[in-house]
């Protein structure tokens, strides 16, 4: 599996030395929070010019905010490989925003809500680079993973499987190395995690047992 280290936890006075040290990691996820579709706020897309300059992983940004056709173009000239937003924040302008995100040389993904149903994902999937199970409530880490999240993953592995399509699977939330073998064996080919490895004083070694689970 692609281990996308989520830093939300990591000490941000030392952020270069932070980023160094999950450099093991292909992917790099970057949760950009409004304050508003979650109660939390993070950063905007300043902080991805800035690791841009010491990082050459994969940009993934995962914009849980209100008005994502607000911040597509900034996030893609900032140095995002792929943008993802939320299908309960689109107000009904999903196909205009994929094409928005495409037309700017960016991969792109949806995310849902653990409330939301993965069958509202069925009209957009053949258009995606990517879908994004919050396994959590998103807005806070630590939280544990939500047990009905692993039905949504198997049955994006089955529609993709059987309908020959290529977009990749992420889950975020609640990962730990016995829930990454869950959602590995479910079918998904991507995890976001944060302090199972920033709580670590090897981060190469959790980030290898969590690519080998």
């Amino acid at each position: 599996m692609i281990i996308a280290p989520s830093f939300l936890t990591a000490d941000f006075a030392d952020l270069d030395s932070e980023i160094n040290s999950i450099q093991f990691a292909k992917w790099l996820h970057f949760d950009v929070m409004d304050g508003r579709f979650v109660p939390k706020y993070t950063y905007n897309e300043e902080i991805v010019k800035r690791i841009k300059r010491i990082s050459s992983q994969f940009f993934d940004i995962h914009l849980m905010i209100e008005t994502p056709e607000k911040a597509i173009v900034g996030y893609a000239s900032a140095g995002a490989d792929l943008i993802t937003f939320h299908l309960e924040a689109t107000n009904n302008n999903t196909d205009n925003l994929i094409k928005l995100v495409k037309s700017l040389n960016v991969q792109c993904g949806i995310s849902i809500k653990p409330k939301t149903s993965v069958e509202n994902l069925v009209p957009y999937l053949a258009a995606l680079d990517l879908v994004l199970i919050m396994s959590v409530e998103p807005g806070q880490g630590g939280q544990k993973y939500i047990s009905e999240s692993t039905n949504k993953i198997q049955f994006l592995a089955k529609y993709r499987r059987i309908h020959k399509l290529n977009y990749k699977i992420e889950v975020d939330g609640g990962i730990n190395l016995e829930t990454a073998k869950i959602v590995r064996e479910a079918g998904a080919d991507i995890i976001v995690v944060g302090s199972y490895i920033f709580g670590r004083k090897d981060r190469k070694a959790a980030i290898k047992e969590l690519e080998n689970a």
